[in-house]
């Protein structure tokens, strides 16, 4: 992946129903480019799928928590890889110190939360994990 695959995926990332036209404008390449780069995100499996985002009070209530994930030795990238693809996990974040992934996971219920982190503390590679429920969010 070079900085036009990054710059295109964010791009995306801002509006996944943005044309191809509009994104070869933007990225200053050929419609064919952007078409061909896209095949082979797909292809390889960067980008799993398209999704959309709604304002928070367009969604019924949630379960959030965020899961703070310690990785067994350098495996932090096939553990990402993993996480990323799970439905219920809706943000990644890496980071240092004693926790190497921090995740933001939601679901329905508490039922299906608890298989939520039951599958993922499956996940090979991974040695331990904290968990937290988000209670409230306060606008700072």
């Amino acid at each position: 992946m070079d900085d036009t695959d990054r710059e295109l995926i964010g791009l995306l990332r801002d509006n996944a129903r943005t044309p191809v036209v509009a994104l070869a404008k933007k990225l200053r390449v050929a419609r064919a480019t952007v078409q061909n780069r896209l095949a082979r995100l797909e292809k390889d499996g960067t980008i799993v799928g398209y999704t959309l985002r709604l304002k928070p009070s367009a969604e019924k209530p949630r379960i959030r928590a965020w899961m703070t994930v310690a990785v067994e030795g350098n495996r932090a990238t096939e553990v990402t890889r993993e996480l990323r693809g799970h439905p219920n996990v809706h943000a990644l974040h890496s980071t240092n110190g004693r926790w190497d992934i921090v995740a933001e996971l939601r679901a329905d219920t508490l039922e299906s939360f608890d298989r939520v982190l039951n599958a993922i503390r499956q996940i090979e590679g991974i040695a331990t994990t904290e968990t937290s429920i988000l209670l409230s969010t306060h606008k700072i």
